[in-house]
């Protein structure tokens, strides 16, 4: 195909919305006001109340703010477009989109990699616990939770904006990895750079955060009931949201990554709750998990 100039682009992974388009925006709008209010209150608690000002319940509320802005890159736009005429967004914002969106998708992988191992720290380790995690080290593994995953995305962004596009139809609902496939050409080094960075930024974080979780459970099993007992207050909402987040890494970013690279007759309707789930899953339900399990709201109580 011949190489095109291209300002604007066209979404065309809506199904039809002409009848139903205030019923999906009143939908998303509530789904979007619920994971803005449930992770915000739990971030609300965690910064305003002084018992809550530990390693812990920190790594926690970064996660959760970490859910609204990573809500916030898609659900505006999605609103906007249920309401509209015509789905397109620029294409310097749609990379730019792409880059917040996995930016945040790889601060989550991190941050749950740093939350295993402050649990391992504090239960096998307790008596050097207040030495490692020092305020240092927490901005630290902070500061490089939100930098690793940006510095990675931002390389892979500054090539996709420099690859020629061949036509305008983006076959999605926002900006993802569906994006590829308006180029004329498939870009090797585009292909590299997103293998490597699915490697640094989700399975070497998943690895560690298993890796931590098994030694925390063998030492668990090996220690008094009492010792269990701790164990299992303090990391059971932990592994909850672990395995809320495996699902969202096994199932669903196997179709964001692989799937939507592929030009394939995968039905519309299907792609359309498919890539809803990306962004509605795991923000919906994890702090209903910490509000449950992890005693915020009872501090707040005393």
């Amino acid at each position: 195909m011949d190489e095109v100039n291209i300002t604007y682009i066209t979404l065309t992974g809506y199904v039809e919305m002409n009848k139903l388009k205030y019923l999906y925006f009143t939908v998303m709008l509530m789904f979007y006001i619920v994971i803005c209010c449930s992770n915000g209150t739990i971030v609300y608690i965690i910064c305003f109340h002084k018992n809550l000002h530990e390693p812990m319940y920190i790594f926690i509320a970064a996660l959760q703010f970490n859910s609204i802005v990573y809500s916030t890159t898609v659900y505006p736009k999605l609103l906007i477009d249920f309401l509209s005429e015509r789905q397109i967004i620029k294409y310097s914002s749609c990379i730019i989109q792409l880059f917040i969106f996995y930016s945040l998708a790889g601060t989550e992988f991190f941050l749950l990699a740093v939350m295993a191992f402050d649990r391992y720290v504090s239960i096998c380790k307790p008596l050097r616990y207040p030495t490692i995690m020092r305020k240092t080290t927490v901005t630290s593994l902070l500061v490089l939770a939100c930098l690793v995953p940006a510095s990675h995305i931002g390389g892979e962004a500054i090539l996709i904006s420099e690859v020629q596009l061949c036509h305008s139809d983006l076959d999605g609902i926002f900006c993802n990895n569906v994006i590829f496939t308006l180029h004329c050409v498939k870009s090797r080094a585009l292909t590299i750079f997103g293998i490597f960075s699915l490697l640094n930024l989700a399975m070497i974080p998943v690895v560690f955060t298993i890796f931590t979780y098994t030694k925390i459970l063998i030492i668990s099993y090996k220690s008094s009931k009492t010792f269990r007992r701790k164990a299992a207050e303090t990391c059971v909402p932990h592994l909850l949201v672990l395995i809320n987040f495996s699902y969202f890494f096994s199932y669903l970013s196997t179709y964001d990554v692989v799937i939507a690279r592929v030009e394939s007759d995968f039905p519309k309707p299907a792609r359309f709750v498919m890539t809803l789930q990306i962004f509605l899953y795991q923000p919906l339900f994890n702090p209903f998990i910490y509000v449950e399990l992890c005693g915020a709201f009872f501090y707040l109580l005393k």
